[in-house]
């Protein structure tokens, strides 16, 4: 894929997620919110103990927070959070003296990822704007990633797994989930914007 069209792919990405940060109950090219969340396993009644504002604009793709295996006190990166709802259940996993950091690329996204961690009084949550393909970390501060659903939607997939190996820790651990098509889409289907959320 040429750059210019990597781009292109990129800002549409970014206009289609942030706005599921602005106007959750809006029509968007894929699922999100409290229905959502409780299909890919998300309890209802966890769902009913978190910040709505997390919950409404949910928008990944499985349950990865529950299902993510670390220990308390560890330094968890929330790749790709979102508004937060992952962010919340692995930093109250992670108790006092673990540290969860949750990056996203859409400012609209981590507004909402902080006025939820401020709203549940979690403490041990920090958010920061960040590209996957560039992480505003160091070498080796990470013990523990997760990723609910990013690959598919951004084109720099090689430069994330690089920026990812980088940031870890020697025996960290990754924890990501995507969709996964059965067979290729149509080429009208496939080669289209519209394709690109499919």
């Amino acid at each position: 894929m040429d750059r210019a069209r990597a781009e292109h792919l990129r800002a549409g990405t970014h206009e289609a997620y942030s706005g599921v940060a602005e106007a959750p109950m809006g029509e968007h090219p894929f699922p999100v919110g409290r229905a959502f969340a409780q299909s890919v396993g998300y309890p209802a009644e966890l769902l009913d103990s978190l910040p709505d504002g997390a919950v409404a604009a949910f928008a990944g793709v499985s349950n990865v927070a529950l299902t993510a295996q670390f220990d308390e006190g560890e330094t968890v990166l929330d790749l790709g959070c979102g508004a937060g709802l992952d962010s919340l259940i692995a930093a109250n996993r992670l108790g006092e003296r673990g540290r969860l950091l949750g990056i996203d690329y859409s400012q609209a996204m981590l507004r909402r990822a902080e006025r939820s961690a401020a709203a549940a009084g979690c403490r041990n949550a920090w958010f920061q704007l960040g590209d996957a393909e560039r992480l505003p970390l160091g070498r080796g501060t990470i013990d523990t990633a997760m990723i609910n659903g990013i690959f598919n939607l951004n084109p720099y997939r090689e430069a994330i797994f690089a920026e990812l190996a980088r940031v870890m820790r020697p025996g960290g651990k990754l924890f990501a989930a995507e969709l996964i098509l059965k067979e290729p889409l149509p080429p009208e289907t496939g080669n289209s914007d519209i394709g690109w959320f499919t």
